[in-house]
This record gives structure tokens, C-alpha cells and sequence, in this order.
């Protein structure tokens, strides 16, 4: 009888990876402390372990993790699963690089303003903004929204510009990607939405 091996639960999925024959891959998070997660596919194909090795490896540039042994995690130990399931996606939406981790500031194209985030420590960061356009401030408060969504962080209390991650570490490169969402925070919600109720990972015959 085949040894099945638990692979942990999955958190997300590429359901048709446009970059490689359109298998699914998904990321799954093993139990444990600290907590880890495994890039998987059952596809069988020729080359599809390159693929797998390439994800991880953007996985590891953008959101600032770490690899050991094939099992991906943040520098803090903590699951911040919103956000890795972001790095993931973004991740398999590349297909060559060179690549490298998004700086702590983007175009608003709304609002035109040059957003900048910066970093304070322990975690905390602070959301400003370039240029004049009437509703700067509200600008500021979306943005700072958006990455407490997106990355399972908290609003500092009494502040619309200030964020933290509850793990008390910095994390400026998964910060600097959530950035490019976060003015559009709506569109990433239903865009995850539509993705859970889209598919399953398929098993090896499917692919």
C-alpha cells in the first residue's frame, strides 16, 4: 500500500497555472510551530518540480520568507496567512525574473498621489502620501485599510494611518506587495471570493 504523507491544509490555490500547462498547484500550511507551508502539485509533468522550485523561490524574494528542506515561513514564526496567500498568488503569476521585492511605495492611480509606507519597528508601520488631490487624508485611510485586510494586521487605535502586525516583527517586503493592492482592497476581496468557490485541486488523473 502507497505511504500517504499529510501534507497540511490547503490555504490556496492556482487553479490553472497559465505558465505551466495549466496544472493546479496549491500552498498548504503544515502544523506546527513555527508555522510552514508547502508549495504542491500532483501534476506528474516533465519540468513541474522547476515550476514549484520557481514559485518558492519568488515566494522567498517577495514576501521576505525563508525555505528549509521545501517548507516555506516568515522570519517571525507566525502564519499570517491572509498575506502568504497573497505572496503566493502573486508568485504564480510570474514566469521568469529576474524579480525583486516591491519598494514601500506606489502609484494611487485614483487618486494620483505617490502612497509611501514607512516602517517604525516592531511591526508598526505608517501610511503617507505624495502630491495634493482633494481627499488626500480619506486616500490615506483606505490605504492603510487595505493593508490591514490584506495582511491580518491591526489599525493602531486613534490613528487612520497606522498599522501594525500583531506579530511585533517587520516585514517590509510582504508590506511593500500588499502596498500595490491595498488602494484596491474591494477588488481583492472579491477577487479571492471568486477564486475559493472557483475549483479544487485536482488529483493526478485530472491533470
Amino acid at each position: 500500500m502507497a505511504e500517504i504523507t499529510d501534507i497540511g491544509r490547503r490555504i490556496e490555490l492556482i487553479s490553472m497555472d497559465g505558465h505551466f500547462h495549466e496544472i493546479s498547484i496549491g500552498l498548504y500550511l503544515q502544523a506546527g510551530d513555527p508555522a510552514r507551508f508547502l508549495v504542491h502539485t500532483y501534476s506528474g509533468l516533465e519540468g513541474v518540480a522547476d515550476r514549484v522550485a520557481f514559485i518558492r523561490g519568488a515566494m522567498v524574494v517577495l514576501g521576505g520568507m525563508t525555505v528549509d528542506n521545501g517548507l516555506l515561513s516568515l522570519p517571525c514564526g507566525h502564519e499570517h496567512n491572509a498575506a502568504v496567500r497573497r505572496v503566493f498568488l502573486e508568485a504564480g503569476k510570474l514566469s521568469d525574473g529576474p524579480f525583486e521585492s516591491r519598494p514601500l511605495e506606489t502609484l494611487d492611480k485614483k487618486s494620483g498621489l505617490t502612497i509611501k509606507v514607512e516602517s517604525l519597528g516592531d511591526g508598526l508601520y505608517q501610511v503617507g502620501a505624495e502630491g495634493d488631490c482633494k481627499g488626500k487624508e480619506r486616500r490615506i485611510k483606505v490605504v492603510a485599510n487595505g493593508l490591514a485586510k490584506l495582511g491580518e494586521a491591526v489599525l493602531v487605535e486613534g490613528r487612520d494611518d497606522q498599522v501594525q502586525f500583531p506579530c511585533g516583527h517587520s516585514h517590509d517586503a510582504l508590506t511593500g506587495l500588499l502596498l500595490v493592492r491595498a488602494p484596491n482592497v474591494r477588488a481583492i476581496v472579491r477577487e479571492q471570493e471568486m477564486a475559493a468557490a472557483r475549483g479544487v485541486l485536482s488529483a493526478p488523473s485530472q491533470q
